[in-house]
């Protein structure tokens, strides 16, 4: 996990973010950095039509491969992992 002021607009990241509707569900979700509508001299994510500031608070990944790392040790595997359908 980088340092949120090592970003760029335009650059695509990667988040774990929780559902809103059931905070026991998470997953690794693609966002990306843009300028701020509200402070142009801040950056922000845009996700599901929203923009969330871009701050320390918030884990940023370079790349899924880190963030699906990060998740699976915050989380654990699930247990369908070896599921097919």
């Amino acid at each position: 996990m980088a340092s949120y002021e090592s970003y760029q607009p335009g650059q695509i990241v990667y988040i774990i973010i929780r559902n809103p509707h059931a905070q026991d569900v998470a997953n690794v979700q693609e966002a990306a950095v843009v300028q701020n509508p509200d402070s142009p001299n801040q950056l922000a994510l845009f996700l599901y039509e929203t923009y969330y500031p871009l701050t320390d608070e918030i884990a940023v990944y370079a790349t899924e491969n880190e963030a699906e790392f990060a998740y699976q040790e915050a989380f654990g595997i699930t247990e369908l992992e070896d599921y097919y359908g």
